[in-house]
């Protein structure tokens, strides 16, 4: 993975290669942002570099025997850590990230590094419940690989994808790790929600906070007409990973199921409908984690929009068909009023479901304070 392989964020690109070249190598990093922004392929670029014998123009070489590997994700001094389980373990049973390369030498070769969560859940086959785990048992083989002397670079790196999904023990171990550093070991941690790793972690780490992508970055991404680019690159929000999905069709029954679920939460909230919202709450609870969050996501941007049009900003809205004519009915009940609020519960039930919450109690929550702040306007 060279950096000329990573879509925009080329100030983040000059940024961590002038660190390396000018010998600021901080041993534990922390990269923070959306998967789609491009954290992954950011951290897997930044290790290549740092190992490349034959740097030139601020990117690795990408031919050299280093290079090679780590694009492989097969490199012995480098090491991947990721969250992972498997349907059917027993009791007791070790599960670690070495067993799954094979998958995931497979996602990186098919999306780039740009893949979600939920979308490596799926290559495991863990079904719609099962989440992945990073264990204390992993922190341990960790240790244990490190032990061992570089085999062909100068540095030694460890690349922990999605850490905030450490449990308890496997943090404190990595803790220990981060507090007395092996010499010429880099430890570079990705995460989406970096405010839930331990606070000790936070401050032993060099955050990088990766920025949603420009609508620039995203419009070539497309073969589309320049409108219908710029529409989509806005709706994806920064987001290469949503692009994508917009740009292939992918994301079309999705985002109507996202629309439909929204539609009804709004009437239902209008009409005081309260024991048909407990219903919809039953029903958003029965989706994937990453689904419910698709709606959650849609729903904040539909809402924002409403109230562009209720604000008269209706010449910047990048909505059409259905939505347009949907939000252009509600705009009227979503004003200063409101607008904060209902964005702050979507928030916190995006916090809740991150960290695993009861979805039925979380949506129930969730759909009567967005019933008791639609009502305010009426």
């Amino acid at each position: 993975m060279r950096f000329s392989d990573i879509i925009g964020q080329e100030e983040l690109k000059s940024h961590l290669t002038d660190s390396i070249d000018k010998g600021r190598i901080s041993h534990a990093q922390l990269f923070t942002g959306i998967a789609g922004a491009g954290t992954l392929p950011l951290a897997i670029a930044y290790a290549q570099y740092l190992n490349c014998p034959n740097r030139k123009d601020g990117d690795s070489c990408g031919v050299c025997p280093s290079c090679q590997q780590i694009a492989q994700s097969a490199h012995p001094d480098v090491h991947f850590i990721y969250p992972v389980n498997k349907q059917g373990k027993k009791s007791g049973e070790v599960v670690l990230s070495a067993e799954f390369l094979p998958q995931w030498r497979e996602i990186m070769s098919q999306s780039g590094g740009y893949f979600t969560r939920q979308e490596w859940y799926d290559k495991l086959d863990l079904g719609k419940t099962l989440q992945g785990m990073i264990s204390a048992k992993e922190a341990d083989e960790i240790i244990r690989r490190l032990s061992f002397k570089s085999f062909q670079s100068q540095y030694k790196v460890v690349i922990i994808w999605q850490a905030e999904t450490m449990n308890e023990e496997a943090a404190n171990k990595i803790l220990k790790i981060l507090e007395e550093p092996w010499e010429n070991t880099v430890f570079l941690l990705v995460a989406e929600r970096g405010d839930l790793l331990l606070k000790t972690i936070l401050s032993r780490t060099q955050e990088t906070s990766v920025p949603r992508l420009k609508v620039e970055d995203l419009v070539s991404l497309s073969g589309a007409s320049e409108q219908e680019r710029r529409n989509m690159a806005r709706l994806a929000a920064g987001d290469v990973i949503q692009m994508r999905r917009m740009v292939q069709g992918e994301g079309d029954e999705l985002r109507e199921e996202c629309f439909d679920l929204f539609c009804r939460l709004m009437r239902l909230s209008y009409n005081d409908k309260h024991l048909e919202l407990l219903d919809w709450a039953d029903e958003v609870a029965q989706l994937s984690r990453e689904q419910q969050r698709q709606m959650l996501t849609h729903s904040a941007r539909l809402l924002r929009e409403a109230y562009m049009l209720h604000a008269g900003l209706g010449r910047i809205s990048y909505l059409w068909g259905e939505e347009a004519k949907f939000c252009n009915n509600f705009a009227p009940f979503i004003g200063n009023q409101n607008i904060e609020i209902l964005i702050s519960e979507i928030e916190s039930a995006m916090r809740q479901i991150n960290q695993n919450g009861n979805a039925r109690i979380v949506f129930t929550h969730f759909a009567l304070a967005v019933s008791k702040q639609i009502n305010r306007l009426k």
